[in-house]
C-alpha cells in the first residue's frame, strides 16, 4: 500500500513540479565559441534568409494576365506533286486567334476530291479479308476509315480488304513530305501583347514598355542580348533558344513554351519590373518512345462540283504549337509580414541555450558537475529551509 502511494506521489510530481531556470557562469572558451557560433547562424538566417533571399517583409501578390498574337510571314511552294502556291498568314495560322497559344502549319498530307463512296480499306490485320464472309454489314471501327458494307474488294492485284462506306479515295499518311513543306516557316515572326495586373497592389504593366514607339516596334527582334524587351519573336529563334532544330521540329510537329516572367519588386529602392522570357520543349522528345510523336490534326475544306456533287479536300496538319505561360509574383513592403517573419525566424534564438546546454552536458570533461548543479530538487521537507547562494 505504501508502495502505491510512493508511485503516486512520484507522478504527481512529474506533473505538478516546477522547473526555473538555474543560471551557470562556466569560464569555458569552446562552450562560449559554441553559444555564439549558434548564435550567428541564428541571425544569418534571419538577415540573410528571412530578409534578403526570401524577402519576408513583403506582402506578395499573383499575377492576373491577358494577352493576344499576331503571326507574320510569307510563304512560297513549287513541288512536283502540288501546284505552286503562295502562303500567307490566312493559311498557316489556325485558329486566327486562340487563347495564349497560336499553332503555325510547316507541314501536311492533302488528300483531294474526296467524294461520299465506297472504296477498299486499307490493308491491316482487321481489314484484310479472302471473301464476303470475313466482312460483316455495319461494322464500325473508330481507327479506321469507314462502315463495312460486308463486301471483300481487290486493293490491290495481290491484296483483298473489306469494302467501306466512307470519304474515297482514303487518306494515305505514311510519307510525309521531308523536309517540311513550308521551311520558310522559321522565319516567320509573332508579336506578342501582354498586359499584367497585380490588383492587390493596383499596379499595371505592359511588355510593350513605354520607351518602345511604333518606328521601334517596326524594326525590331528580340535578341537577349541586344533586343531583350523587344516583343516580336522569330519563330526559328524560339527553338533554338529551346534547344530544337526547327526544321527537324517542323516534319512532324510538336508543342513550344515561350514563358513570360514577371517576378517584380516593387519596392522603391528596387530595378523597374520588367518582363523575362525563356522557351522550352513542352511535349514529349524521347528517341526510346518515340510512339505518336509531333503534333497534327485534321480539317477538311468542302465546295461541290458543278453537277452539285459534295467534294473535300482533306488536310492532315503538322505543324509547331506556341503555348504561351505568363507567371510571376509582385512584392511590396509590408508591416505585417515583416512582424510576423522576423518574429517567427527570431524565435529560433530561443533554441541557442538549449543547443549550449547539450553540448555542455554531453561533450565537456566536466559534464557529471555542470549536470549536477544544473538539476536541483527541492523536496517538500526543505521548502521553509533557507536556501544558500
Amino acid at each position: 500500500m505504501s508502495g502505491s502511494k510512493g508511485c503516486c506521489q512520484s507522478c504527481l510530481h512529474y506533473v505538478f513540479d516546477y522547473e526555473t531556470p538555474k543560471t551557470l557562469v562556466i569560464p569555458s572558451i569552446g562552450l562560449g565559441f559554441v553559444f555564439r557560433f549558434t548564435q550567428f547562424l541564428v541571425v544569418l538566417y534571419v538577415v540573410g534568409y528571412v530578409c534578403v533571399m526570401s524577402k519576408g517583409y513583403q506582402d506578395t501578390d499573383s499575377v492576373i494576365s491577358t494577352l493576344t498574337t499576331k503571326v507574320k510571314g510569307l510563304a512560297f511552294t513549287n513541288i512536283s506533286d502540288m501546284e505552286p502556291r503562295f502562303w500567307d498568314v490566312a493559311d498557316f495560322v489556325m485558329p486566327p486567334q486562340s487563347d495564349h497559344s497560336f499553332f503555325v502549319l510547316t507541314n501536311m498530307v492533302i488528300t483531294p476530291n474526296q467524294i461520299q463512296s465506297h472504296c477498299p480499306e486499307h490493308p491491316n490485320p482487321s481489314t484484310i479479308c479472302k471473301d464476303d464472309c470475313d466482312c460483316t454489314v455495319g461494322y464500325t471501327d473508330p481507327r479506321r476509315n469507314g462502315i463495312q458494307t460486308g463486301l471483300c474488294e481487290n486493293y490491290s492485284t495481290t491484296v483483298r480488304t473489306c469494302d467501306v462506306i466512307s470519304w474515297c479515295p482514303l487518306e494515305i499518311d505514311t510519307k510525309l513530305p521531308e523536309p517540311a513543306l513550308l521551311t520558310a516557316a522559321e522565319n516567320f515572326t509573332v508579336l506578342i501583347k501582354n498586359s499584367v495586373t497585380y490588383p492587390k497592389f493596383n499596379v499595371h504593366r505592359r511588355n510593350i514598355l513605354p520607351h518602345i514607339n511604333s518606328s521601334y516596334l517596326k524594326r525590331c527582334e528580340f535578341n537577349r542580348k541586344t533586343d531583350p524587351y523587344c516583343p516580336i519573336f522569330r519563330l526559328k529563334n524560339i527553338a533554338t533558344e529551346a534547344g530544337e532544330d526547327f526544321q527537324d521540329m517542323a516534319v512532324k510537329g510538336g508543342v513550344l513554351g515561350i514563358v513570360i516572367d514577371w517576378s517584380c519588386d516593387l519596392d522603391l529602392w528596387s530595378g523597374p519590373c520588367h518582363p523575362k522570357y525563356t522557351f522550352r520543349r513542352l511535349d514529349n522528345k524521347n528517341p526510346g518512345n518515340n510512339v505518336a510523336p509531333g503534333f497534327n490534326f485534321r480539317f477538311a475544306k468542302y465546295y461541290k462540283t458543278p453537277d452539285g456533287e459534295e467534294t473535300r479536300t482533306l488536310i492532315k496538319a503538322f505543324g509547331i504549337r506556341f503555348d504561351v505561360i505568363v507567371h510571376g509574383t509582385a512584392g511590396r513592403f509590408g508591416i505585417l509580414p515583416t512582424i510576423v517573419n522576423l518574429g517567427a525566424a527570431l524565435s529560433f534564438l530561443s533554441l541557442v541555450p538549449v543547443v549550449a546546454d547539450w553540448f555542455m552536458l554531453t561533450c565537456m570533461r566536466k559534464r557529471d558537475i555542470y549536470s549536477k548543479h544544473k538539476s536541483t530538487y527541492l523536496s517538500e521537507d526543505a521548502e521553509n529551509e533557507p536556501v544558500s547562494g
